[in-house]
């Protein structure tokens, strides 16, 4: 294979660059590692080496595999011997002034034809190259960690990249084998922008004591699909690492409330609970395995009362169909008896509001989340009020989990849990492509690849239904008279007219 770049420069050889590296040479680039760090490229080049022979002993490489790849390895002494190179990469700390100093010194070293590429996550692209003479060689070049699993790489064009910079390093791209997806230059690019409704909403609904980290953990595992839930992954990835990130895209946006970060998790950090990797964070940790408390158990009711659903529930006729299935009294009358168990299913109201508006028994009413098709979940969540008698919150416990599905019950919430956190999400992928950050497309790729959920964000707010998430979204601003609840343009416009959100204006 030819590889784009001949003579490829990393500077910076820890989990970052060392996996950058890795790709380069397998992509067929002769590699030069570079670090300030007393023998740290040459400890990146025996690790390296090291996961080839891993490799190779696996039957992933051939003997003639292995010696290609670690022939295209040499450590670079100095800066100065990169001179060659057609791309250099720098995989550096993230402070701006180390990385323009950095930038302006290679500048002077390479061709004027040299590709920089800087691995920054954080920082503007712009403001890097502000100091260069050529800052239309400069483009950020985003890796995830491990680079040789995480397929997705940001290509992100500063104010003045080169449009064929940027061309050259999604070629690139491709020859590793990776996904590449174009970003414009803006705080958090696309995966760590995107990123920031999981995390941020869930800490709203745990600091309104609606559940308990493991109970959201579960609901939006169960119900969505996340591989993991908000608070498992703020320990895996440590909130000394996590907080940062959260508080710096919200200064950087000028405090706009979508990005509002939580007092928990500022508080946690300052006390040293930052995760896995200390042995406590959200949860604490043994021999690495999380200490999840038990669920509540389902409680035994002697007596179940009929049951009497709202006529404005949303999915109204399953939700009678599966209180058909679970086996209970159903009432049709037009009011509840002053035995029955009242249920609402609300989009993005509280149960409060609507046993105010509806005039219902406040101390018989619950709410259940129906945004989703029962059957394509697997667990049940229910919602109390303030007034909600213990009986009846236990009998629709019982009466839910009759057929074996796990239910949770949590207190009053606009949005439940789910409902609130993937509108949060759908809403500020929505405003990405308001913003035009990146494509419809580019955008669900790289949340799905880089973040791991179960499908992009434009497709969860396609599934759920753009005006469902619009009727949530304005709901859930009633509720709590915050902006941060605004529906973006895009989502807003494409919900009136029945669009899909990943539809692009001719």
């Amino acid at each position: 294979m030819q590889s784009i770049f001949k003579t490829v420069g990393i500077v910076g050889t820890g989990a970052m660059g060392r996996g950058i590296a890795q790709m380069a040479a397998q992509a067929g680039s002769q590699v030069l590692l570079f670090d300030v760090q007393t023998g740290a490229a040459e400890a990146a080049l025996k690790a390296l080496q090291g996961t080839w022979q891993t490799l190779h002993n696996k039957g992933k490489l051939d003997e003639s595999q292995l010696a290609t790849y670690v022939g295209r390895l040499q450590v670079a002494a100095s800066l100065a011997e990169l001179a060659p190179c057609d791309l250099v990469v720098e995989a550096v700390v993230e402070k701006l002034d180390v990385k323009q100093r950095l930038f302006a010194e290679l500048e002077t070293l390479v061709s004027p034809t040299a590709v920089l590429a800087t691995n920054t996550s954080s920082l503007s692209v712009t403001s890097i190259a502000a100091a260069l003479k050529r800052p239309g060689q400069l483009a950020g070049y985003h890796f995830f960690n491990p680079v040789p699993l995480m397929r997705v790489v940001e290509v992100i064009a500063g104010l003045k990249t080169s449009a064929s910079v940027c061309q050259q390093l999604t070629d690139y791209t491709r020859q590793f084998g990776h996904t590449p997806v174009s970003a414009q230059d803006t705080p958090g690019f696309i995966v760590n922008h995107a990123g920031r409704g999981y995390g941020t909403e869930a800490l709203r609904v745990a600091g309104e004591r609606v559940a308990d980290f493991a109970t959201i953990d579960r609901i939006l595992k169960d119900q969505m699909g996340f591989r993991l839930g908000p608070f498992e992954l703020m320990d895996l990835t440590a909130l000394d690492v996590s907080h940062p990130v959260m508080e710096s895209i919200y200064r950087q946006y000028y405090d706009e409330p979508r990005y509002r970060p939580s007092v928990i998790t500022a508080q946690r950090l300052a006390g040293g609970v930052v995760g896995k990797k200390v042995g406590e964070g959200f949860y604490k940790y043994e021999g690495g395995v999380a200490q999840m408390p038990a669920e509540p158990a389902v409680p035994v009711v002697a007596e179940m009362p009929p049951v009497w659903v709202s006529p404005k529930a949303a999915r109204r006729a399953e939700l009678y169909q599966l209180l058909k299935n679970l086996g209970t009294s159903i009432e049709t009358g037009t009011a509840p008896s002053g035995a029955a168990l009242i249920l609402v299913a609300p989009l993005g109201l509280d149960v409060t509001t609507l046993a105010a508006v509806e005039r219902l028994d406040a101390t018989r009413t619950l709410g259940i989340d129906m945004m989703l098709d029962d059957a394509a979940t697997k667990r049940r969540v229910l919602a109390t009020n303030p007034a909600t008698r213990p009986d009846m919150r236990d009998a629709a416990h019982a009466l839910f989990a009759r057929d074996g599905k796990a239910v949770s019950v949590v207190r009053d919430s606009g949005g439940f849990v789910t409902q609130r956190v993937v509108a949060t999400i759908v809403n500020i992928a929505a405003d990405m492509c308001q913003q035009g950050i990146c494509t419809p497309a580019d955008l669900d790729v790289a949340v799905t690849l880089g973040l791991g959920y179960p499908m992009g964000p434009l497709a969860m707010g396609d599934r759920i239904g753009p005006t469902n998430v619009l009727e949530i979204l304005f709901n859930m601003q009633t509720v709590y008279g915050d902006t941060r609840y605004r529906p973006s343009p895009w989502l807003r416009r494409r919900g009136a007219l029945g669009l899909s959100l990943t539809h692009e204006e001719g």
